[in-house]
């Protein structure tokens, strides 16, 4: 199978332990295999690095240069997509370690929004497998990330609606008065119809995903079903048919009427940034948290291989994803389902493990590459 969109190489100058590193992939999946530490994961974090953000580890831009390094460091792939080539470049050798670059075909990007328009990246990594029993704002980042796969301004509007919350906790600081309140109000209204906007391209997201999600339950899908909730009041509001009119208008109250709370606790008390993304074990009847380690993982697989069919529907774009360790704790005929269900979506793959025999059901339709000691080296 030819993915419908794919990445044919990536060459890595001073990124983690990878010194200089060139590398060709044909039109299919990757496995690479190898011990830990020997620079698997890396690899898949310089592939996130062709999406906006900090990549899937979430590192800061100075850590990810190769240890002694002063210039940074440089990823370069090619995307290969309806039948055209596509140069990115990104990284911090020619800059400040701290300020990102990125550079497409050859031109300078003015925002690396402009990976949306190319390729959707969707990663899944050991890390994340504490994320129904961890903090709530993992889970809130984790939806973000969701929906920014199949709504790419998501991204600057949660950015724009933290700054503008900060924005708003800076004036509570300030002595109350006729000046500070028409700040505060003019503040609070964008706060609000940022927040409005948040709420409302959550739900969407949460309501197309659950539809996906109740299709494969249909269809006997071995994974487990996820059940989504978005809970908070206004986003309950939301969920039973709020209009985003009404939630920015409850918001603006909320907030005016909440400022000496607020003041005195320090931050904003309501929106979005405080919102639970709960999942539930349908099958179970139980929180996602409840259920053992082996069921969370496969909760979470399921819910990231929904997500992936999804973001291919809505956006037209077959994503390309991350998985690292990703069959370990499968057994063969959930590995087996893995595989199919990842060559449905129509995108290429990077998977990972210390032991190849895991891939076996995937035959010829991935490439095989060992990782060792920072180099790769093709296996038949």
């Amino acid at each position: 199978m030819t993915p419908e969109s794919f990445l044919s190489s990536l060459k890595l100058t001073a990124f983690r332990n990878y010194a200089s590193l060139s590398v060709a992939f044909e039109p299919g999946h990757v496995v690479l295999s190898g011990p830990n530490g020997a620079g698997k994961t890396n690899l898949l974090e310089a592939v996130s690095f062709l999406s906006p953000g900090r990549g899937l580890r979430r590192a800061q831009l100075a850590d990810v240069a190769k240890a002694g390094t002063q210039s940074g460091f440089a990823v370069h792939a090619t995307l290969e997509r309806g039948g055209e080539s596509y140069e990115i470049g990104t990284g911090t050798a020619y800059g400040d370690a701290g300020q990102r670059r990125l550079r497409i075909n050859g031109t300078n990007a003015k925002s690396a929004d402009e990976l949306l328009d190319l390729a959707r990246i969707i990663w899944l990594t050991p890390a994340m497998d504490g994320l129904f029993t961890g903090p709530a704002s993992d889970r809130r980042r984790f939806l973000d990330r969701m929906v920014l796969a199949i709504d790419p301004a998501h991204g600057r509007r949660a950015a724009d609606y933290e700054k503008a919350m900060r924005q708003r906790n800076r004036l509570l600081e300030e002595p109350p008065g006729s000046q500070t309140d028409a700040w505060l109000a003019a503040t609070e209204a964008q706060v609000a119809a940022l927040g409005s906007a948040i709420i409302a391209a959550r739900q969407e997201l949460a309501g197309l995903l659950s539809a996906i999600i109740a299709e494969r339950r249909e269809s006997g899908d071995p994974f487990p079903t996820a059940v989504l909730a978005i809970e908070g009041e206004l986003e309950t509001a939301a969920r039973e048919g709020a209009a985003a009119g009404e939630i920015e208008e409850r918001l603006i109250a909320d907030y005016r009427e909440g400022r000496y709370r607020d003041r005195a606790a320090g931050r904003t008390l309501t929106g979005p940034h405080r919102a639970e993304f709960a999942i539930r074990h349908a099958q179970k009847d139980m929180p996602a948290a409840q259920c053992s380690t082996g069921e969370q993982k496969a909760l979470l697989v399921g819910l990231v291989l929904a997500h992936a069919a999804l973001t291919r529907t809505v956006s037209g774009m077959a994503p390309i994803m991350l998985l690292d360790e990703i069959a370990a704790h499968l057994d063969p005929a959930r590995r087996a389902a893995l595989f199919d269900r990842i060559d449905a979506v129509g995108g290429q793959a990077f998977m990972t493990g210390t032991d190849r025999s895991l891939f076996e059901a995937l035959g010829e339709r991935a490439q095989y590459l060992r990782v060792e000691n920072g180099a790769l080296a093709r296996e038949d």
